[in-house]
């Protein structure tokens, strides 16, 4: 049975994950837990978003969508785009005080992030 969500990886070129963990620990403003030539891991609100060393990195657009959760949506964008994101879906209302975004980082990777105002309220 699936207990939720642990791990969310972006598969790099193996010549590009110390640009791309470089970046997100900038962007974050935090440095790994786990940092080895085939796998970078972030701990991010306890969870974890990885980088896996793959031969066949592509982003492929569309495949999966996941969003990282912020208070403040529109300074967690403009940060985002300040390191060097480029925004992929603007902030949209999608009901209920809900708001979503999406940019791309620099190596072509979606990250998504929402403004919940109901999550972890039973």
């Amino acid at each position: 049975m699936l207990l939720g969500l642990r791990t969310a990886t972006f598969r790099v070129a193996p010549a590009q994950i110390a640009a791309v963990r470089d970046w997100y620990a900038r962007a974050l403003g935090i440095q790994p837990y786990f940092d080895q030539p085939f796998y970078v891991g972030f701990n991010v609100g306890g969870f974890e978003l990885g980088m896996a060393a793959v031969e066949d990195a592509r982003p492929a657009a569309g495949s999966l969508a996941v969003y990282w959760g912020v208070n403040d949506i529109e300074a967690a964008v403009r940060r985002l785009e300040e390191c060097g994101a480029a925004r992929r879906e603007p902030i949209t209302d999608v009901g209920e005080g809900i708001r979503v975004a999406t940019v791309l980082d620099p190596f072509g990777n979606e990250l998504g992030v929402i403004e919940n105002p109901h999550f972890g309220k039973g």
